[in-house]
């Protein structure tokens, strides 16, 4: 069967949008577009991540909505942590969350943190 597409991306909203384009352009280090319907995360070998601004009406997403493969969770947390990100500690893992904040439960390794607007990611291990 033919594909009926040949590319899509992924979107998420939130609740600040020049605060999103901060978080993620100069703590992260990603390259962002900003246009009137609102930011493009622009990812090589993706067809990027939509964000759009919803204010006062945003929810952070209850899950992991943007994930960022690395070689070395351990190293990308410490990185990220230099930059002031914190790590979540979720209810029910605690036994198999280190100080640091990455997951050793099982499966690769990975570590959840937010954006401003609430939204879940992770850096998860690759391979």
């Amino acid at each position: 069967m033919t594909a009926l597409f040949d590319r899509c991306f992924s979107g998420f909203s939130v609740d600040d949008l020049d605060a999103a384009q901060h978080f993620y352009a100069d703590v992260l280090g990603l390259r962002v577009e900003r246009d009137e319907m609102g930011m493009r995360i622009l990812v090589p070998g993706d067809s990027g991540i939509f964000v759009y601004d919803k204010g006062a009406a945003h929810e952070p997403a209850s899950f992991t909505v943007l994930n960022f493969p690395v070689a070395d969770v351990t190293a990308k947390v410490a990185e990220l942590t230099a930059l002031d990100v914190a790590f979540e500690r979720y209810e029910g893992t605690p036994a198999q969350t280190d100080d640091d904040g990455v997951f050793r439960g099982g499966g690769p390794l990975i570590a959840w943190f937010t954006d401003p607007a609430g939204n879940v990611l992770s850096v998860v291990e690759e391979g």
